[in-house]
């Protein structure tokens, strides 16, 4: 069993099998942390400096939603706690793994896919690459 677990999210729609692994591997007295990192924008010749505010402010309730929705998912008697960041989504992963000390990371091998993916690559591989804590790769169907 696991005491300090983190389960970063894009409110892809993998949630409910995330939520199920870490409900098994956490300690009574455990801690749950949902983390979702919201990307951002800088301004460029290509886009006005309101138009990427608005992007980010877009993107930062999109993060807030996706914790909110998963915190919703886990039984009450569970200490869990939502984290809001801005920032590269692996690196971001890996750092406030290392700040909190977390014992896991629980991770979606599969999230958002398309172009998306293709062009970024895939944050779970980067986080597994780059991460010194133990990852479970969830797999998704």
């Amino acid at each position: 069993m696991y005491k300090k677990i983190l389960l970063p999210t894009d409110g892809s729609g993998y949630a409910e099998q995330e939520v199920e692994r870490v409900t098994d591997l956490i300690a009574d007295d455990g801690e749950i942390i949902i983390l979702s990192v919201a990307g951002k924008l800088t301004s460029s010749a290509f886009q006005s400096g309101k138009k990427v505010r608005k992007l980010n402010e877009r993107m930062k309730k999109e993060a807030e939603a996706a914790v909110k929705s998963m915190e919703k998912m886990f039984d009450d008697s569970l200490n869990v706690k939502t984290m809001v960041k801005t920032g590269f989504p692996a690196d971001t992963i890996v750092e406030v793994s290392e700040e909190l000390d977390v014992d896991l990371i629980v991770i979606s091998a599969s999230g958002k896919s398309g172009l998306h993916r293709f062009i970024i690559g895939s944050v779970a591989e980067k986080v597994l690459k780059n991460s010194d804590k133990d990852v479970l790769l969830v797999h998704n169907k």
